[in-house]
């Protein structure tokens, strides 16, 4: 029997029926998805609201710790200085709890040492052995200060492998220290001053002092032996002595021989010692290349003398320790001792001080002790020779000596060369004479060379007289120098300038003149005449190099008056001397050029 409901209807409305059903179910389905995501929504605000609440519980902790820490941080601090930063690792087990390796910071807080904790408010990279630090009373660390750069000045003596230091302070006490951390990464040198403190036993700064850098110049000279006039058979002898040894090594390990340790340059005063040791160093530098330089270190030898006993014992051994240094990389190192007798001279001869009783037995060591000393010249200047410890001089120790000797005529016009150059103004009349500038520059020379080697009255300087009552009168050519001649020619170009002026400044009067050349020889030594010692002849005699008998007494013979005039005088040093005969002068003046038949036949 069919359903009444159904029963007259078409199939079009039973399939709309059935779609009908099925929009209804998934409707219903769509309202069940919407009541779970109302459910979720409803979970997630609560959520939400909790952690809101949380965040604010949270934030309202931290408030209160950190007004806590910083309430930690109240006055009164103490001071602590720190040793060492530990940072947090593992525990050792059976050595170490794990209480103790949790991190922390060594410090030094009223003598004690103790480990302590840093404030989580700092970073912890700023807190650094050596760092001064403020501590609250828990003692942990609040704050960090700079370092303290003051303290006790040590000498460093040796630095260690491992970075620690051998210092030497007070009573020559020597102790071993740590290097602070600004010191970590910077070279330290044997020698050097460095700031200590007692309390933490580390080094704190190093201190730049002038004591040793100014006797010790590691500068390389602009001296080459171009410069030097008159020396050439000792530049040649040096040249032997230092720069074959140091530019063919080879040949000298083949032929069984060494360098020589050391050279004394000896002679009187301004003959060039101190230009041929800075020569010498320019010329080992100048044959080296970029990767193999030299080192020049000029000694100051008065400077280096001390109140203090074993002070310039210490000094010299910085000396050497520094030209090891610089040796030890294989680049040649010239030490110049300037002046040696004043530090060096033979143990007992002293009068009112025994310093050289330790002083010379400290070189000695240095030179060929127990350490090497290899690539490292030693040059010794003096002009008292005979006043050096005589166990400085053997051989093995100072194994050349050269003697540089006054110079001849030939050395001096060499020298006269140097000065004068075609470079320099000369007077238009010299020109007019002479032709070209290097032939006027030729015959200037010869003229001022001829007149200063004469052997004549107008050239006599003083008279010596021996103990044995014999006499000899030394001229202007036994006390000539290489700078005596510079300082002649100064004075001629001073004259020169004076003349152009007083002239108007014309350009007739301008320029270089024989005659100044000849005027400035008379003014050299007419000026000297008061210098000679006549309380003490003799050691005047050895200093000025002047070698014979054993001299009594000393007479000046020096023209005095207007070169120009026929007024002259001999001016007589030491008792019982009279007068002598006077002397004739030279004329100086607009086309006058000497004043003896040698200088008239030179031209």
């Amino acid at each position: 029997m069919s359903d009444p409901t159904t029963a007259g209807t078409t199939p079009m409305e039973s399939g709309l029926t059935q779609q009908l059903d099925a929009a209804k179910r998934r409707a219903s389905t769509l309202v069940e998805k919407n009541r779970t995501l109302e459910y979720q929504l409803q979970t997630a605000a609560r959520n939400n609201r909790r952690m809101v609440d949380l965040l604010e519980e949270t934030r309202d902790e931290i408030t209160t710790l950190k007004a806590a820490l910083e309430l930690d941080g109240e006055a009164p601090f103490a001071f602590a200085t720190v040793l060492e930063v530990h940072p947090a690792r593992e525990p050792v087990e059976g050595v170490e709890i794990a209480a103790t390796v949790q991190g922390g910071v060594d410090v030094v807080h009223n003598g004690r040492r103790m480990r302590v904790t840093a404030s989580p408010l700092l970073e912890p990279a700023r807190i650094t052995p050596g760092s001064d630090v403020l501590l609250n009373e828990s003692l942990t660390i609040v704050s960090v200060l700079e370092a303290e750069r003051a303290g006790e000045l040590v000498r460093v003596k040796e630095t260690l492998d491992d970075g620690l230091l051998v210092v030497v302070g007070r009573g020559d006490e020597e102790r071993v220290v740590r290097r602070s951390h600004r010191l970590s990464g910077q070279r330290i040198r044997v020698g050097d001053a460095v700031t200590y403190d007692s309390r933490t036993g580390q080094a704190l700064d190093v201190v730049p002092l002038n004591e040793v850098q100014d006797v010790v110049l590691e500068e390389l000279p602009d001296v080459s032996y171009e410069d030097i006039g008159g020396l050439r058979d000792q530049i040649e002898q040096i040249r032997d002595s230092i720069e074959m040894p140091f530019l063919h090594p080879g040949l000298y390990r083949e032929h069984g021989l060494k360098a020589p340790k050391g050279i004394l340059l000896y002679g009187p005063p301004g003959t060039g010692k101190t230009l041929i040791a800075k020569a010498v160093a320019s010329s080992l530098a100048a044959r080296s290349t970029e990767e193999r330089r030299s080192y020049f270190l000029n000694i100051k030898g008065p400077e280096l003398l001390n109140k203090y006993v074993g002070e310039t014992e210490r000094h010299i051994r910085t000396i050497f320790a520094r030209a090891r240094e610089k040796a030890s990389d294989g680049y040649p190192v010239v030490v110049f001792f300037d002046e040696m007798e004043s530090l060096f001279r033979t143990r007992g001869s002293g009068v009112s001080s025994d310093v050289e009783t330790t002083i010379v037995p400290q070189l000695l060591a240095e030179i060929d002790g127990v350490e090497r000393l290899d690539n490292v010249i030693v040059i010794g200047a003096s002009n008292r020779e005979d006043m050096i410890d005589p166990a400085i001089l053997r051989p093995g120790r100072l194994d050349v000596k050269i003697r540089v000797s006054r110079p001849d005529a030939e050395g001096a016009a060499d020298i006269f060369g140097k000065y004068l150059t075609t470079a320099l103004p000369l007077h238009a009349a010299e020109l007019e004479r002479h032709g070209s500038r290097a032939d006027t520059v030729a015959a200037m020379i010869a003229t001022v060379t001829d007149h200063l080697f004469t052997r004549g009255p107008e050239t006599e300087y003083l008279e010596v007289t021996y103990v044995d009552g014999t006499t000899r009168t030394l001229y202007f050519a036994d006390f000539t120098s290489g700078a005596v001649i510079a300082n002649i020619v100064d004075r001629a170009k001073k004259q020169a300038i004076k003349d152009y002026l007083t002239a108007g400044s014309t350009e007739e009067a301008k320029g270089l003149r024989t005659a100044h050349l000849l005027q400035a020889v008379q003014d050299e030594f007419t000026e000297q005449e008061d210098l000679p010692n006549n309380t003490s002849p003799e050691e005047w005699a050895r200093v000025s190099g002047h070698r014979g008998g054993r001299v009594a007494g000393i007479r000046m013979l020096v023209r005095h008056g207007s070169p120009n005039s026929a007024e002259s005088r001999t001016s007589n040093e030491g008792p019982g001397n009279s007068g002598a005969p006077g002397i004739t002068g030279i004329p100086v003046g607009p086309g006058t050029t000497t004043a003896s038949a040698s200088q008239q036949g030179a031209r």
